[in-house]
């Protein structure tokens, strides 16, 4: 079980801040709005919307060295963990302390004294990598992999999320899992790119091995990564591990042991804390990728266990190499950074230690951050942008020609009960059972992955929690949880420049307003869709209706399928399709959520646009971004989300306004669609 727990395996989220603004400098139409030295009028709307918006910015950009990004989303990010940054250094200087803030501090002061780590060596892992090795069966190698404190997985990971067909109860969700490269698609293409990065793989496994002591390791290596890729041959491809009628597959431990026998549940799941039953009788577990199971079954258990060793030594260094001596973290970063991101240079100790913190201590550091950069008439400006999305997304329900009464009625009702969270939860979460050591940053940090997992696994047989969040309060981003009918939007993503109370309402709507309608429109996707009111996994459609809906789903995906970022790696459309739905739709509603906020009054012409206009710029500059090859070829193999240029271009070509708004987008046009081929959805 990694340490990253999944936790937000069951959300839909944004992936990347959608900023109305930009940087403190140059021309902008006041008050706040879009920066207009960024808009190049060299290019024509209909060809590329995007570099229209951003043309500007874009022929200057660099991403800098210790990013593998460049836009808005840096910008927020940055100024977010400068934020931070000052929060946790007032911390060091005041005597007032509570105990979760000392925590806070114990915690950082920890992972940023690398003298203190590099001089420890190896010596906190120790006891870890002694148990690993002196491994002798297959079963203690799957209580190792279910162990929360050593933060392993194997052929399989779990978390805990409510059940998609019983939403008030949890359930254990099974996942494949297993690889160290991204996807499956890192072992099985030959792309020149993807080869070279299987190649820098296999040094890498041989390094980190002998970082442990190992002998003869780069035949030991080999042994790990044709393990490796023995599990990428049998793993779902990204896209159909989407469709949640597929992955709920639903078994109690006596029904797994039958199905993928050569693996010793028994064992992992005792480790993990997982009782084989539950108050009601025997526990159900949720199988994802149920075809898989057997043959990653069959495949641990023809593995020795020497190899399964090798690669759980391999894959601790991996997942604790920040913690340890730099040699580890830096040979880390050059494989996961470098190779992988496209990035040149890592990350500031000070930065990740604000990053660290908002991971595993995130509500206890989203308390100040909230208090201090969030206040109440932000909120009520962000839950009045809210409300017009969702008379909006009301009235374009009604209107639907596509839908059936009966169907509608059930598609109103779900967005009546949709839960909305913003900046930040109405009850914190308590943390006074962690225990954060001073100086014991390897101990700590697995004492904060143990924390989580116990906290889970003790309310596993109550009902769910739904006042919790899924997302920390700084964070820049936003989600739908299709299991609990919620958006959320935490405070972090709602800043200035992206969002301002004070702002011209069409860089709002045209920002903000588009990410809000963004997540309402992914309880309606192709996915989301899927779920009722209550977020039951649950046919609630009329056949007709269904029918109708995937059609313009489908027509969705061969759209996106034809856009080709990369030299031979096209956007996966059935990967995407979920994202893709809710840009579209998101867009299209925000623009009539704008109207609705002019109260039928005429917006007025600023620097010789109109508010039209201006909403759509917005919009463009909202995806202003680069990033590296790296990242991106990363994105389109196993990421739900399409390239930034491909959620303007693809997304506003779909839009009736906007062609009213750019009226010289004409036929002939690179983007140009024909009113018949146009497939807004909602």
């Amino acid at each position: 079980m990694k340490r990253r727990l999944l936790l937000a395996a069951f959300l839909v989220s944004t992936t990347a801040a959608f900023a109305a603004g930009a940087t403190a400098d140059g021309p902008q139409i006041k008050p706040w709005g879009i920066y207009l030295n960024y808009i190049d009028t060299a290019q024509k709307p209909g060809d590329n919307f995007f570099a229209y918006g951003n043309g500007k910015w874009l022929k200057t950009a660099q991403i800098p060295s210790d990013r593998s990004y460049a836009g808005v989303n840096l910008e927020i990010d940055k100024q977010n963990e400068a934020r931070l940054r000052g929060i946790v250094g007032d911390l060091s200087a005041r005597k007032d302390l509570t105990p979760e803030q000392v925590k806070l501090r114990d915690f950082y002061n920890a992972f940023v004294d690398q003298k203190a780590i590099d001089a420890a060596g190896l010596r906190p892992a120790q006891a870890d990598l002694a148990h690993i090795a002196a491994l002798k069966t297959l079963d203690g190698v799957a209580r190792a992999m279910g162990d929360p404190a050593l933060s392993l997985d194997g052929p399989y990971s779990m978390y805990i999320a409510p059940n998609d067909k019983h939403p008030t109860a949890y359930a254990v969700n099974l996942v494949q899992s297993g690889l160290g490269l991204p996807d499956r698609d890192y072992y099985l293409r030959n792309d020149k790119a993807i080869v070279a990065t299987r190649e820098a793989y296999k040094k890498y496994i041989a390094q980190m091995l002998g970082f442990a002591g190992v002998k003869d390791a780069g035949a030991r290596a080999a042994a790990v990564f044709k393990l490796e890729s023995d599990m990428a041959q049998v793993h779902w491809p990204a896209e159909d591990r989407r469709d949640p009628d597929k992955t709920y597959n639903p078994m109690t431990i006596a029904d797994l042991q039958k199905f993928a026998p050569q693996f010793p549940w028994a064992a992992y799941l005792a480790a993990a804390g997982i009782s084989a039953n539950a108050p009601g009788g025997a526990r159900t577990l949720i199988a994802a990728e149920k075809s898989a199971f057997p043959k990653l079954a069959a495949i641990f258990a023809a593995t020795p266990v020497s190899v399964w060793r090798d690669y759980l030594t391999v894959h601790y260094l991996h997942g604790f190499a920040s913690y340890l001596p730099k040699t580890i973290d830096d040979a880390n970063f050059a494989m996961y950074g470098q190779v992988i991101r496209g990035q040149k240079a890592q990350l500031d100790r000070q930065t990740r230690g604000i990053h660290l913190l908002d991971d595993d201590m995130g509500e206890a550091l989203g308390k100040m951050y909230a208090a201090k950069y969030f206040p109440p008439e932000a909120k009520a400006k962000a839950k009045l942008l809210v409300d017009n999305l969702m008379k909006a997304y009301e009235a374009d329900i009604k209107t639907l020609s596509w839908m059936t009464p009966a169907t509608r009625a059930k598609a109103l009702n779900k967005l009546h009960h949709y839960t909305l969270k913003i900046g930040y939860p109405d009850t914190w979460r308590d943390y006074s059972a962690l225990a954060i050591v001073p100086g014991r940053i390897l101990q700590d940090v697995k004492n904060a992955t143990v924390f989580e997992w116990n906290r889970e696994v003790k309310r596993i047989d109550k009902p769910v929690d739904k006042a919790e969040w899924g997302m920390t309060p700084p964070t820049n981003n936003a989600y739908y949880n299709p299991t609990t009918n919620e958006i959320c939007f935490p405070a972090g993503i709602l800043q200035p420049p992206y969002f301002d109370p004070k702002a011209d309402e069409a860089a709002n709507y045209g920002g903000i307003g588009a990410t809000i309608g963004h997540e309402i429109s992914h309880g309606f996707d192709d996915e989301g869709a899927k779920y009722d009111w209550d977020g039951a996994l649950r046919d609630w459609w009329t056949a007709q209706d269904k029918k109708n809906f995937e059609a313009k789903t489908d027509a969705i995906a061969a759209q996106y399928d034809r856009y080709e970022p990369l030299p031979g790696i096209h956007i996966k459309g059935k990967l995407t399709n979920g994202e893709n739905i809710a840009d579209i739709a998101g867009l299209v509603i925000a623009y009539k959520a704008y109207h609705i906020a002019l109260g039928g009054k005429p917006a007025p012409v600023l620097n010789g646009m109109t508010g039209d206009q201006r909403f759509y710029v917005a919009y463009a500059q909202s995806w202003r971004e680069i990033r590296s090859a790296g990242t991106t070829r990363a994105q389109l193999l196993s990421n739900p989300h399409s390239p930034a240029e491909y959620r303007v271009n693809g997304v506003v070509r779909n839009d009736n306004g906007w062609y009213a708004a750019f009226p010289q987008v004409k036929p002939g046009d690179k983007f140009y669609l024909p009113p018949d081929k146009r497939v807004p959805v909602w």
